[in-house]
């Protein structure tokens, strides 16, 4: 596609303005929006420029300009991964399981999963986590998300089963330039595709049937999709579809229950 068409993967906010340079001179200025809110200025960019393309590989000011390229490299995958502000704190290693047997099992599946996602990304694995409201699912599910970015370099994304429907939906108001289609190549593109809050929506025949057709083509594309929901796991399939249930199970996909009370309460 010739441009995004969703906020599935957006880019960060940029904010320029008219800066000096001591070498350069006046420039076109910029700060950048940042995974954690705040804005960095950018760097000249004649002179990262020059850093990365004439200056010696073994200098200061090449190795300075690298670092900068992977910082932003890293923080837009972490912008384009759909993580909200409120679960943009959310790891795996601040994930509270408080010596319970259930949480403390969850944490290392989940873990484990983006540990061995390499494997995982070859052979198309998923994973389902399903069960009580308010239990941790979508702060493990984003954790697995910044990690496979951070650790992986992957192009991991999180959306609501919502969201999904609501973009589809737009490629049918008149003058929309993009199709369902469209939609469906580009969840099927990421890397690691989160889908949460499956079985919140109303279950019509299209959304199954667009949710279906989502699942499907990462299947056949042996790409690994992550569905979250706050129903239990047999019943998905009133959602998704029972030949996109089977799919996620496929080839070792695992299902975790979340079977404790809301963690909310006490938070």
């Amino acid at each position: 596609m010739a441009k995004p068409i969703s906020n599935f993967s957006r880019v960060p906010d940029v904010r320029f303005f008219e800066a000096q340079c001591p070498v350069h001179g006046t420039v076109d200025g910029a700060e950048v929006e940042q995974f954690d809110g705040s804005y960095l200025v950018r760097t000249c960019r004649r002179c990262q420029w020059e850093a990365m393309n004439t200056a010696d590989t073994r200098s200061e000011a090449h190795t300075q300009a690298l670092a900068r390229r992977k910082a932003t490299a890293l923080n837009e995958l972490l912008i384009g991964s759909g993580i909200t502000p409120r679960f943009a704190g959310c790891t795996l290693d601040n994930f509270t399981t408080g010596a319970v047997l259930e949480k403390v099992r969850a944490l290392a599946t989940c873990q484990s999963y983006v540990d061995q996602f390499e494997e995982n990304y070859r052979a198309g694995r998923s994973l389902i986590l399903s069960g009580n409201v308010g239990t941790g699912k979508t702060h493990l599910a984003s954790g697995m998300v910044q990690q496979a970015i951070r650790k992986f370099g992957a192009a991991a994304v999180i959306t609501s089963a919502a969201e999904i429907i609501r973009i589809a939906k737009g490629s049918m108001v008149r003058g929309a330039e993009y199709t369902e289609r469209d939609v469906i190549n580009e969840l099927a593109g990421i890397d690691l595709l989160v889908i949460d809050e499956v079985g919140a929506q109303k279950g019509s025949e299209y959304e199954l049937g667009l949710l279906h057709e989502v699942i499907d083509r990462r299947y056949q594309l042996v790409r690994p999709t992550v569905v979250v929901s706050n129903l239990p796991a047999n019943t998905l399939g009133q959602f998704i579809g029972d030949r996109a249930l089977d799919r996620l199970r496929q080839n070792g996909g695992q299902a975790v229950g979340f079977s404790w009370s809301s963690m909310r309460a006490t938070a």
